[in-house]
């Protein structure tokens, strides 16, 4: 089957096809790093490490940039408000470096937790600011720039396609509607290519403004100090390691009129190709039907979860549980229902080191081994259509319940092991590496309570069950085997 994905650039369904016959160019958008990251922010990354995951199981090789914005992304989307770093620093009351480098590492770590595979190349803004530079000076040569007061802007009217991508109906829009209002802008929705330093003012983060990137230049001995627009690091930051030409970019919806409109625009106008051939966003997660705010105190965090008891896993299986073109809602509720499907799907998955014992058995005339040797299969094809979350799930459902009431003699080890081993390489759930075996001492104790149930010894037998309880292993007893699983 061939991996289909919703292209927001047609609007479309489409069969997808890379510029290379066994490599995929990728560029998701990252964190800003001036606070942790919430649990809306983790869904996206979680579906887009889905994507990645079933790309390589399609058998493609995948090269991957995701900037980490510690610079330049200010309060609104748009060219208006204080940086959001230089904001987080004076929260802190540390440099913005610092808050940069504290944030960065915290979302490091999380991606480490949630087991999201690391991207080949995750750069920070601040070590691009060259590349940045070099992106603003190709498009003044060609003509797309102009000065303000305040910054060097993208001149949008030498754009003609500029709405086409968002669908935006510019003769209809105001000043200020979906951008803050700047007197000296051509066009309301010219983007800051580069802002510079209000004057009389130093920030952490500023960097000298060549002078051939001005109209005129500063006087001797009076730089003009300044620093990327948000829009800027991605394009140039995704040009300068994959090329002009990029497979699939990434992001959430609410980057498509502003963020992803202007990286297409600065990027198309610089190279004069096509920026990428298919644009991928995820909808929104919402908490209890509502906007993640901070005013509401409902961002939360992955340690928000933890102090509940809830695990890395226990969120990353509530995201995969919607599409990514869908809207999530985020409830407790709801994300133990998905801690308690996983834990079901750890019993299942402790089979395998039970059916072993039980080789002796010979099953009946024309029963069938479960799980079906299928089952991969059908998983790779539920994330093949478009990542099919919701689908991939039922699949592992169904898969499982075929295991219900069979002996252990009917069960194929292999084709068990084999679609856990697929279930992880997919959805990266770690349901092989959070169930190991029991040692050889509970072994032990199971079977010394076998034995004392097949001599109808029920004290004994009860005496081995809470021993074992006490070990954290629960035992349930069919018509033919003993079934353990960890409480």
């Amino acid at each position: 089957m061939p991996l289909k994905l919703h292209n927001t650039l047609s609007r479309k369904l489409e069969v997808f096809t890379p510029i290379n016959d066994d490599k995929v160019m990728l560029y998701t958008c990252g964190p800003t790093v001036y606070d942790h990251p919430h649990v809306g922010n983790w869904a996206s990354f979680i579906y887009w490490d889905t994507l990645v995951r079933t790309l390589i199981a399609s058998g493609y090789r995948v090269e991957r940039v995701m900037n980490i914005t510690d610079v330049g992304h200010l309060t609104s989307d748009a060219d208006e408000g204080e940086d959001k770093l230089e904001k987080g620093a004076r929260r802190e009351g540390k440099t913005a470096w610092d808050v940069a480098e504290f944030y960065a590492e915290a979302f490091i770590n999380g991606m480490e937790i949630l087991g999201l595979l690391p991207p080949e190349h995750l750069v920070r803004a601040t070590d691009f600011i060259p590349q940045q530079l070099d992106l603003v000076r190709e498009l003044k040569e060609k003509g797309f720039t102009y000065q303000t007061t305040d910054g060097i802007y993208f001149d949008t009217a030498k754009f003609p396609t500029y709405a086409d991508f968002a669908h935006l109906d510019l003769a209809a829009q105001k000043a200020g509607a979906r951008v803050e209002a700047n007197d000296e802008k051509r066009q309301a929705w010219d983007f800051a290519l580069w802002k510079f330093t209000e004057p009389g003012t130093v920030r952490d983060m500023q960097w000298e403004t060549p002078a051939d990137l001005l109209d005129l230049p500063p006087r001797e001995g009076e730089p003009i100090m300044g620093f990327p627009g948000w829009h800027l690091e991605c394009s140039a930051m995704a040009m300068s390691i994959l090329g002009p030409t990029i497979d699939i970019h990434t992001g959430g919806i609410d980057h498509i009129p502003v963020h992803h409109t202007n990286e297409i625009a600065q990027s198309e106008a610089a190279s004069g190709a096509r920026f990428a051939n298919y644009w991928l966003h995820n909808n929104h997660l919402k908490i209890e039907g509502g906007k993640i705010s901070k005013s509401l105190g409902n961002g939360y965090t992955l340690q928000h979860l933890a102090d509940k008891g809830l695990s890395p896993m226990d969120f990353r299986l509530f995201v995969l549980q919607g599409q990514y073109t869908n809207e999530g809602n985020f409830t407790f509720e709801n994300i133990e229902a998905a801690k308690n499907r996983l834990s079901n799907w750890r019993n299942y998955a402790l089979l395998r080191h039970q059916i072993h014992d039980h080789g002796t058995h010979t099953p009946d005339a024309g029963d069938i081994p479960a799980p079906s040797a299928a089952a991969s299969g059908a998983l790779r094809e539920a994330l093949q259509n478009n990542l099919n979350t919701p689908e991939a799930l039922r699949v592992i459902d169904e898969t499982f319940a075929t295991l219900d009431n069979k002996r252990l003699n009917a069960i194929d080890r292999q084709n068990l092991v084999d679609f856990l081993e697929t279930i992880d390489e997919l959805l990266g759930l770690q349901i092989m590496t959070s169930t190991p075996d029991i040692d050889d001492d509970a072994k032990r104790i199971i079977l010394e309570r076998r034995r004392a149930r097949d001599n109808k010894d029920w004290k004994t037998s009860d005496e081995l069950r809470d021993e074992l309880a006490a070990l954290g292993i629960l035992v349930r007893d069919t018509t033919y085997d003993t079934i353990w699983s960890r409480s």
